[in-house]
């Protein structure tokens, strides 16, 4: 336990709509992050990706469940003890442009950790500011510019200095690459592993992108409505997952050379309605959350939900019936 950065366990967050309706963003999602390992966390818009990284951060709290960071709870500690701890635990933003203030300038953008948490002088935070843009790829004259004058390329190496500028332990990155272009994509995620190996960082890496998830990470966690359905080492990912939802993402995936798999039909992929999170009430609804897309489901799973559980080392599925 002593190696380990970063452990959630039965995180649950609801958020109100109305009166009487509640979305079931995330329910009881449980993982664990080594130091210096990177976790990928994957899944369709909306099943709750963004809402496990706001609520590590603690904005907002959780509506239930444990977040221990180096073995404290973030859930139960005072605003003036998260202000502490908060310096160790960055997090670097989708949207790269509206993540930064317009009307600041990005040698500024980049100091403020050090102005806010008070570790060092107007004249040494610029200093160490240009060391840092400097260290991202960023050209010192751009330092004295504003958001709206950069490139989305530029704006992301600016979230990624300012996040590096507290000197964290753990870098949460949600989706750092979707808006960029392909070959801005692959510098970015080039630094992102140099500074990774450089300061020796724990990422959570946030992705639609299951290439670069498989690339960049070390396993791979797979979220359905809220849920964890498997966790799997990034080498597994392709020809050694087990759930069904899982298979259902690679197979989403554009083939250059397609072809017809005759164990996994194209037409028992994804059938059914897919459920909505505010129909996913946790205690009432029973069964596997995906079975009315599901092409293995059987009776058991309408009236019992599959936990997540460990069919090998490092490997955990929630399923009645995974593909061994």
């Amino acid at each position: 336990m002593k190696d380990m950065l970063l452990s959630v366990k039965n995180l649950t967050v609801h958020f109100n709509v109305g009166r009487r309706h509640k979305v079931h963003a995330v329910s009881n999602v449980s993982f664990q992050i080594q130091r210096g390992e990177t976790l990928g966390l994957v899944g369709e818009s909306g099943c709750g990706k963004t809402t496990i990284a706001r609520a590590i951060m603690q904005f907002p709290k959780p509506t239930s469940g444990k977040i221990f960071f180096q073995g404290e709870d973030l859930t139960c500690v005072n605003n003036f003890r998260l202000r502490q701890l908060r310096p160790q635990f960055q997090m670097i933003f989708q949207d790269s442009v509206s993540s930064l203030n317009p009307r600041r300038k990005i040698i500024n953008t980049i100091g403020a950790p050090l102005k806010i948490i008070g570790k060092a002088k107007k004249e040494e935070r610029i200093r160490l500011a240009l060391k840092m843009a400097d260290s991202v790829g960023i050209d010192p004259k751009t330092c004295y510019r504003r958001p709206f004058q950069l490139s989305g390329g530029q704006c992301q190496r600016v979230q990624i200095a300012r996040a590096l500028m507290a000197d964290p332990k753990l870098l949460i990155c949600d989706e750092p690459v979707s808006s960029l272009d392909v070959s801005i994509q692959a510098q970015i995620l080039n630094l992102l592993e140099t500074l990774r190996k450089k300061h020796g960082l724990t990422m959570l890496f946030i992705s639609h992108d299951l290439a670069v998830v498989k690339n960049v990470c070390d396993s791979v966690a797979v979220m359905y409505l809220g849920k964890l359905c498997e966790q799997v080492p990034s080498e597994k990912l392709y020809h050694g997952h087990c759930h069904p939802y899982t298979k259902a993402l690679l197979s989403a995936i554009p083939n250059t050379k397609p072809r017809i798999d005759p164990q996994y039909p194209l037409d028992k992929i994804n059938t059914g309605g897919m459920s909505s999170p505010m129909d996913m009430t946790p205690g009432l609804s029973k069964g596997c959350w995906y079975f009315t897309r599901c092409s293995r489901a059987q009776d058991l799973c309408v009236k019992q939900e599959p936990q997540l559980s460990e069919i090998e080392p490092g490997h955990n599925v929630a399923c009645h019936f995974p593909n061994n």
